[in-house]
């Protein structure tokens, strides 16, 4: 049976059954651990324990059953040899009659004789390298080079899950790429919206409407006199959204193409950039419906996505629209990741704006490439592509991703490569969204800073020196846009954010609980005041199983607190000053995160949410309709435009001075306008 027939059986099958088709993950071969353990039993646990040896490093009892009985004798509890794994390590199983193993665990610990008691946990096979054909030439996935983000070690973890949706806002999508593929045949596409409102910008006979597809972004020499293109150079179709998309969700281990970073994840087109970039109400509008917001004259978006990537971008500082549109959706946990932009100075915008994460780009050995910006606006740097070689030939860290070969209309689907190489912040965004994705899938109820924080707490130092240029200085804050640093130079935390992103850190940094205090509903000087944390959770498929209480300040003389080790904790308000009270909750694996409050005479201010989600996990996505049929008869340019398919990052080298330069003409545009003309930036 052809694996297609297969599918095709399987797809039947399940349609008689009325699973929901959109809800069918990838073929994955790979078992991996369940999200939730099973529960361990009351009444015996398996244990592996480790006995000490007597000073002349002979066992003091000849036989394991011996040594077993005599601890089951010395400590009182029920210790029965299951077998013997070394001389002193013996896999045992202990009963506790009462319903309390953890008590037998601890008489059993504080034996002289043992060294340690380990639980004997369940493992599983751990996720292999994906069989995608093309996964050795992405080098960013990997950990052969200082910047690449480990995601083989991430993916350890888990491979992401479909109830998390990441928003690729960009130009569009092509669904018939075989590496990306409809949500409701098996792939990883949503049905997404076009809103690009302007004819001539869509590009597609029509404006906004349900058909996310990519038709093209090309723009002919005799075009640019139209006033709707003002500004922009000729250009081949870039296929950017594309392109962006297969970098975080392409279909992986399934011998084909590339590797997403996020294996079972869905992708959400929202198209809203066309000819000639995008305005900023047609983005504002894209990110409010992609985040599940009612936007008047469309239908509500029936699949949220809680990350949006944004790999667009102009020279302007932050519009007071978009701070409205980013608060909104942090109050929605929603995540934005944008690109910081390919001129070698100030972060663009909406990188600019507070709440987001704006993303600069780093080269293979971890220096700043000489195309991206920087500046203290800079949440993490991840890999932006970039070629060594200045002298022509083949690009060799280039971020392989699904694209097309057409330079007008799609074309045959393909991949980038050296030769049609892809570079730039555009797809150094994409990377810390698929992280964020897998972070999701662990952790359900991050909120927007915490999924900021936990990023920027896995992230790796950047190098102080490297090989290819041992005496290269560090990058310096920007002035302004007249401030170009167009060579590479060594990161900082002061421009290049809280350093590398890696996946597996940031991925294990999501998995800690999250610590979260409800005040009172009044506070009065002097008086008790009770706190309570029950609302903290864990990440999926664990609990959270620990509560302490500290008082922070004053060092001096704190008050005392009344349910220390407890979910409800009260101290005495003070009658003047503060006093800062701290909660450490703890998982069933021994994680833990903090959270404090302030406590004045009559209030309270806090440092971390007030209260916690409803659940940790990620509801499955099923409620997704069919698609748009694709476009398949897309405007035919006239006259057909000469020459071949731009490189994947728009040309060739970024390193080069001059392709520097002309991306800045192609990628930054119309800055200044009431309503501003926003690039892509790749």
């Amino acid at each position: 049976m052809s694996m297609l027939s297969g599918r095709m059986t399987v797809l039947a099958t399940l349609v008689a059954l009325q699973v929901p088709l959109v809800a069918l993950a990838e073929d994955n071969p790979v078992r991996h651990e369940p999200r939730v353990e099973a529960a361990a039993s009351t009444q015996s646990l398996d244990v592996i324990i480790k006995l000490r040896r007597d000073a002349t490093g002979i066992a003091k009892l000849s036989t394991p059953s011996a040594r077993t009985a005599s601890l089951a004798k010395r400590t009182g509890v029920s210790v029965e040899l299951k077998r013997e794994i070394s001389e002193t390590m013996l896999a045992s199983r202990i009963a506790s009659p009462g319903g309390s193993p953890e008590a037998e665990l601890e008489r059993l610990r504080a034996d002289p004789q043992v060294e340690y008691v380990a639980l004997d946990r369940r493992r599983y096979p751990q996720a292999t390298i994906p069989n995608d054909a093309l996964f050795n030439g992405q080098w960013y996935l990997q950990a052969t080079q200082p910047s690449a983000i480990n995601a083989v070690a991430a993916w350890d973890h888990g491979q992401g899950v479909n109830g998390v949706a990441v928003a690729v806002l960009d130009t569009g999508i092509l669904y018939d790429h075989p590496d990306l593929g409809r949500g409701d045949h098996g792939g990883k596409l949503l049905p997404g919206y076009d809103f690009v409102s302007g004819i001539a910008q869509a590009n597609d006979d029509s404006g906004r409407d349900a058909n996310p597809s990519d038709p093209g972004d090309w723009l002919l020499s005799s075009e640019q006199s139209n006033p709707a293109f003002f500004g922009c150079p000729a250009a081949d179709s870039s296929w950017h959204g594309t392109r962006v998309a297969g970098m975080i969700g392409a279909l992986s281990n399934n011998g084909v193409g590339v590797a997403g970073l996020s294996w079972n994840s869905f992708i959400l087109p929202v198209r809203v950039l066309g000819k000639c970039g995008g305005t900023d109400s047609d983005i504002i509008a894209g990110m409010r419906w992609a985040a599940g917001l009612h936007v008047n004259g469309v239908p509500d978006n029936p699949t949220p996505a809680r990350i949006l990537n944004m790999s667009l971008g102009a020279s302007s500082p932050c519009e007071p629209s978009y701070l409205d549109v980013i608060e909104e959706l942090t109050e929605h946990k929603v995540l934005v990741v944008i690109s910081a932009g390919n001129e070698g100075t100030v972060v663009g915008s909406p990188a600019n704006c507070p709440g987001v994460a704006a993303i600069a780009a780093i080269r293979h050995a971890g220096s700043k490439v000489g195309f991206s910006n920087l500046g203290p606006e800079v949440a993490i740097a991840a890999p932006g592509g970039n070629c060594v070689n200045v002298g022509g030939g083949p690009c060799l860290f280039s971020l392989d991703t699904t694209s097309n070969n057409g330079t007008t209309n799609p074309s045959t689907n393909t991949y980038t490569n050296q030769t049609n190489f892809n570079l730039g912040t555009s797809f150094s965004a994409p990377i810390v969204s698929g992280v964020a994705a897998l972070m999701l899938s662990e952790n359900f109820n991050l909120s927007t800073a915490e999924m900021l924080d936990r990023l920027r707490e896995g992230a790796r130092p950047f190098p102080l020196t490297v090989d290819d240029a041992p005496a290269l200085q560090a990058c310096h804050v920007p002035v302004d846009t007249l401030d170009v640093q167009l060579e590479q130079c060594l990161c900082t935390t002061a421009v290049c954010g809280a350093g590398m992103v890696d996946a597996a850190n940031s991925v294990t940094a999501a998995e800690r609980p999250i610590a979260a205090i409800a005040p009172p509903d009044s506070v009065s000087p002097g008086q008790p005041a009770s706190f309570d944390a029950s609302a903290s959770t864990a990440a999926c498929g664990r609990t959270v199983t620990g509560y302490a209480w500290s008082v922070v300040s004053p060092v001096s003389n704190p008050p005392s607190i009344s349910g220390s080790t407890t979910a409800n904790a009260t101290v005495q308000a003070p009658a003047s000053g503060l006093v800062i009270l701290e909660v450490t909750v703890t998982d069933d694996l021994g994680r833990t995160d903090s959270a404090q409050i302030i406590v004045m005479p009559n209030g309270v201010s806090t440092e971390a949410p007030a209260s916690g989600g409803s659940t940790a996990c990620a509801p499955p996505i099923t409620s997704g309709t069919t698609p748009a049929t694709p476009t398949t008869t897309p405007p035919t340019p006239s006259p057909t435009p000469g020459g071949s398919s731009r490189g994947g990052g728009g040309g060739g080298s970024f390193e080069l001075f001059t392709l520097m330069l002309l991306g800045v003409l192609v990628f930054r545009r119309g800055s200044g306008r009431v309503s501003a003309r926003i690039g892509r930036c790749n």
